[in-house]
């Protein structure tokens, strides 16, 4: 999963970043308003974390923006004030959660996991399709309740592909969820994961559409 943190503060913004990158996150940082309006107006983000006090352009203009501009992504305000109304405010101007610092990182990722599941349509923290179960808490994948053990990287895949079921999923999604901007990307680095991923699980389950990209069907109720 691809995010965007924004936040002005260096310890905070640090901490976070480390805390994400152990959950298996790809995570981009920007610290200064304007930037970052631009980096979720032109760039692909499964989420965005967002401070309200910034340098250049405060939280709500940006988020306000972006929802102006039709970006869908979920988004978590971050911020040190406590006022329930600037609370109410940021809900209605498009956020859909809200954690006031100082905060536990457990709860940050908790609430990150919880906003991602929801914009994918799904509510319990443990998905499951057929005989592939992926716990987003544990970040762990099953196949009939057999542990499968992956890498970061080929559990970013199946965790997105996984919170989409039902969409065909393109390549260039995918390297845009899978693989931070400055990493080298080979052509043909996704098709490779994928076939990994398809060995490791044992299973048919995810699917190649020819000159579209790939998903992991959703079985018929």
């Amino acid at each position: 999963m691809h995010i965007l943190l924004v936040e002005d503060d260096n310890q905070t913004a640090a901490a976070v970043l480390a805390s994400l990158a152990s959950a298996g996150y790809v995570v981009d940082h920007e610290s200064e308003g304007e930037k970052a309006w631009f980096r979720g107006d032109t760039e692909s983000y499964a989420a965005v974390i967002l401070d309200l006090g910034l340098p250049g352009m405060d939280g709500l203009s940006i988020l306000r923006k972006w929802r102006q501009a039709g970006q869908t992504f979920p988004v978590l305000i971050l911020t040190a004030r406590g006022n329930w109304n600037e609370r109410v405010e940021g809900i209605d101007a498009g956020a859909d959660d809200y954690l006031p610092k100082p905060f536990q990182m457990q709860e940050l990722q908790a609430r990150l996991r919880a906003i991602l599941r929801r914009s994918a349509g799904q509510a319990t923290p443990v998905i499951t399709i057929g005989p592939l179960s992926l716990d987003t808490r544990q970040m762990r994948v099953s196949v009939n309740d057999v542990p499968v053990h992956l890498s970061p990287q080929e559990y970013r895949l199946v965790h997105y592909l996984i919170l989409h079921a039902g969409r065909v999923v393109s390549q260039l999604e995918l390297t845009e969820q899978l693989y931070a901007r400055d990493f080298e990307r080979d052509s043909n680095a996704v098709e490779v994961l994928i076939g990994r991923v398809r060995k490791k699980l044992g299973i048919d389950l995810i699917q190649t559409r020819r000159g579209f990209g790939y998903v992991i069907e959703t079985p018929e109720p």
